[in-house]
């Protein structure tokens, strides 16, 4: 838990008043430090992440990448030495472990990663498809149908899930500055799993890298709740792993509606109160009946 945060000193300023108070004291700030991804070796993707659940984060990445589609493609994950230190990191030679290098191994058969440079890319703890080619290389085809699930969920069920999700955000209670997603089973309601991040979409890559290390994959029947705004990667990553419904406290943008209606996904958003906005698959949440 230590590397998930860290102590820094801050100057704090008041203007409440006419002079400006200050003072100086320690502050407790979110962690974020790159995770390089490696499958068999070979570098594939660095992201900037808060460190914590790295198999996670690499197993879910891989999903979303349409590299697996199940636990079963997913043999193992180690981390290595820094850069230049490949597969082999226990060998003579090898550079420090900094826990900043992970290196998955595939299941027998698996075909790995196309080895062209349009696959390798550096994303932001803000923006998951910086670098990607083009939008077209991001709408890749999942193994599992949304469009066929036929969960519903109540409108006051989506409601509930902010606050649920807030009450299991114990990292963004001390920083104020993490990212966060949970998964909730949406007949009965269960709290799955919640995992926090300096970026979304690392978050949401948690979630699902913990459903393909449970070997649970595709997510029928389940419902995404996410802290922040519903993007376009957002929305894919949950149609990758077959959850069919996405609630987002914040606004979706243009492209994640029209995402999220192709797959036929339910997209909700501002998910605030007493009130939310379904922008897609408006079918699957139950309204109260007006007397």
């Amino acid at each position: 838990m230590g590397r998930l945060t860290a102590r820094r000193p801050v100057l704090t300023v008041n203007i409440e008043t006419d002079a400006a108070r200050t003072r100086r004291r320690p502050d407790t700030l979110a962690v974020e430090e790159p995770l390089e991804i490696r499958v068999g070796g070979d570098p594939l993707a660095v992201t900037m992440r808060t460190p914590g659940h790295d198999v996670e984060l690499a197993a879910g990445f891989l999903v979303s990448e349409a590299v697996i589609a199940h636990g079963g493609q997913f043999r193992s994950a180690i981390h290595c030495g820094g850069p230049g230190t490949g597969a082999g990191a226990g060998a003579a030679g090898a550079t420090e472990n900094t826990y900043n290098v992970l290196d998955v191994a595939l299941a027998a058969g698996v075909a790995l990663p196309a080895a062209d440079a349009a696959r390798r890319f550096y994303t932001t703890s803000s923006c998951g498809v910086c670098g990607k080619a083009s939008i077209d290389a991001v709408e890749t085809v999942s193994a599992h149908d949304v469009a066929g699930d036929d969960l519903e969920v109540d409108a006051a069920f989506l409601l509930s899930l902010p606050e649920r999700l807030r009450d299991a955000q114990a990292v963004f209670a001390k920083t104020g500055g993490l990212h966060a997603a949970a998964l909730f089973d949406g007949r009965s309601g269960e709290l799955l799993v919640a995992r926090e991040d300096v970026g979304r979409h690392n978050a949401v890559d948690k979630v699902v890298g913990w459903a393909v290390l449970a070997d649970r994959l595709p997510l029928s029947g389940t419902v995404l709740q996410v802290s922040g705004r519903a993007s376009f990667e957002l929305v894919q990553k949950a149609a990758m792993a077959g959850i069919p419904v996405l609630s987002a406290v914040s606004a979706p943008s243009s492209l994640a509606v029209e995402l999220a209606e192709a797959r036929g996904l339910t997209l909700a958003g501002f998910v605030r109160g007493t009130s939310l906005n379904v922008y897609a698959g408006a079918q699957r949440v139950r309204v109260p009946v007006e007397a």
